[in-house]
């Protein structure tokens, strides 16, 4: 007996060491998710974002300036069919089938997501709009007030409650974005003149606007699909059908004699495609980084993304950023992070070590071998 006692031991030992070193693979794992969505995240943030300011004031003086309106029609395009490509090995090559499925025969959830599907279209345009005229560094700040028009309307729209610590974040969010503006900061080349100035103006005017339009359509687009089981792939083709005819829409009411003139595809070269296709992969990357990682993961990557475009516009853009400017920057990432920190727990009581009362009968040890 004491010998299979023994052996019972040794066994349950081996089980133990297996399960902690199961266990620490498993957060080793975690830690390597997190660090890879993280990387990926700035990159996709600092790189959009650099490479759209490039192509839109770097362009060849030779050759026409490419549409914005087209780009994002383009950038739709391929968002749909890479989520296409997705649900085709998820559903075992029966991609029609679940096209049919959602989108046919599911009309009423297409036209739900219409109005954000015009919004994000709309959004987009400001964005290649904003970028034409601001330099990266103050686009990636002003861009921030996108949780502040976010919470507005979370509160107006959903009823969401929020603590006095995001309140006073969402202040500092503010104060850090008006000192940013005020600042002056900018490229050397693109502060010299009156209408320079004005091009500023309308810049600030196009963040605005897009952080307006980016709270309103992520509010309305939660509050539509709260307590929907439809998968994110499924769900981003109903958006991104939409939106490509009201893209094709945009640019024949805006840029239709341009089309004429230079083509659809006129001033378009490797670095514009490299743009379009970091923009239709970005938001998917953004969804799947929240989906397998966190929030944290996501406001710390935004906080990065803002430091390091600050850094590269200095070095390579010739950014000249002002104490005012550094000031901001840093209100506006320390509200970032004051405002998607997790709450502090409420204390609950705990239970005593120790037995209150003198248990009645003989004791018995608490200890497991």
């Amino acid at each position: 007996k004491t010998v299979v006692k023994a052996g019972k031991v040794v066994k349950k030992r081996k089980v133990k060491r297996v399960a902690a070193s199961a266990g620490k693979s498993d957060g080793g794992s975690e830690k390597i998710i997190k660090y890879v969505a993280m990387f990926l995240l700035v990159a996709q943030m600092v790189g959009l974002v650099l490479l759209m300011r490039y192509t839109r004031s770097h362009a060849d003086p030779s050759q026409p300036l490419y549409l914005a309106s087209t780009a994002v029609c383009l950038n739709e395009t391929i968002k749909f069919a890479i989520c296409c490509v997705v649900i085709t090995f998820q559903s075992g090559g029966n991609l029609f089938g679940e096209l049919n499925r959602h989108i046919l025969q599911s009309p009423f959830e297409v036209l739900k997501v219409s109005v954000p599907a015009l919004l994000y279209t709309v959004q987009n345009n400001l964005l290649y709009l904003a970028l034409t005229y601001l330099d990266a560094a103050t686009y990636q700040v002003l861009y921030q007030l996108k949780i502040l028009t976010t919470a507005v309307f979370s509160a107006t729209l959903l009823q969401r409650q929020f603590s006095l610590r995001q309140w006073i974040s969402l202040v500092i969010l503010t104060t850090g974005v008006a000192i940013v503006q005020v600042s002056g900061s900018g490229d050397k080349h693109s502060a010299s003149n009156q209408s320079d100035k004005m091009h500023r103006i309308v810049g600030l005017v196009a963040v605005l606007c897009a952080a307006c339009t980016s709270g309103f359509s992520g509010v309305y687009f939660e509050k539509i699909l709260k307590g929907s089981k439809t998968s994110l792939w499924i769900r981003n083709v109903q958006l991104s059908l939409p939106s490509i005819f009201i893209a094709l829409a945009g640019v024949y009411m805006k840029d239709a004699e341009a089309v004429a003139r230079q083509g659809f595809l006129g001033g378009y070269n490797s670095l514009v495609w490299t743009v379009v296709i970091v923009q239709a992969a970005g938001g998917l990357i953004v969804a799947v980084v929240v989906k397998y990682t966190d929030n944290v993961i996501k406001v710390f990557g935004t906080s990065f993304s803002i430091v390091i475009s600050c850094v590269i516009t200095a070095i390579w853009f010739d950014f000249q950023a002002n104490m005012l400017f550094i000031v901001g920057a840093g209100l506006v990432m320390i509200a970032t992070v004051m405002y998607s920190s997790p709450q502090g727990r409420s204390r609950t009581a705990r239970k005593p070590v120790l037995p209150l009362n003198k248990p009645s009968g003989p004791r018995k040890s608490s200890l497991v071998m």
